[in-house]
């Protein structure tokens, strides 16, 4: 039986998971209300600016950046394929890799999307506190990291 204290208005806390998996739909709801009518999620927002700033990636790289496999890259990359935001490309070195790179036209929307990104961010690093939500990230950072997850596989 598990000791009360773990609970909190009825809300299991013991489990780190649990707690960022709550607290990831939450901020993935807010975030996507910011998005508004742009027909984005913010799951691609995030894609499309994670493109943005590596350049032109490889599909295993941007995986490996998104903390992603490449079955859920390949399904997320795929509105934004058919919308014509994204493209592939082959890799100058080796024609069976493939690279991604924003169009035209998913550059301009990765623009549009930032602005009501930045809103969002805003109102999360008032709501947090702005110090908080620096450290959260770096943690974060370091929780989706290759490091913290050997770490958390060692015996």
């Amino acid at each position: 039986m598990m000791e009360k204290e773990q609970f909190e208005d009825g809300i299991w806390l013991y489990c780190s998971n649990s707690a960022v998996r709550r607290a990831a739909r939450q901020l993935g709801q807010l975030y996507e209300d910011a998005m508004g009518d742009t027909g984005l999620k913010g799951t691609q927002f995030s894609l499309m600016s994670q493109i943005a700033r590596s350049g032109e990636p490889t599909l295993k790289r941007l995986a490996e950046t998104m903390v992603m496999d490449l079955s859920a890259l390949g399904h997320t990359l795929k509105p934004l394929l058919r919308d014509g935001f994204v493209e592939l490309i082959p890799d100058d070195k080796d024609r069976r890799v493939k690279r991604v790179r924003l169009t035209d036209a998913g550059a301009a929307k990765q623009r549009e999307l930032t602005a009501r990104w930045t809103v969002a961010q805003d109102h999360f690093d008032k709501a947090f506190g702005k110090e908080k939500s620096e450290e959260l990230r770096r943690t974060l950072a370091f929780i989706s990291s290759p490091e913290f997850a050997k770490a958390f596989n060692r015996d």
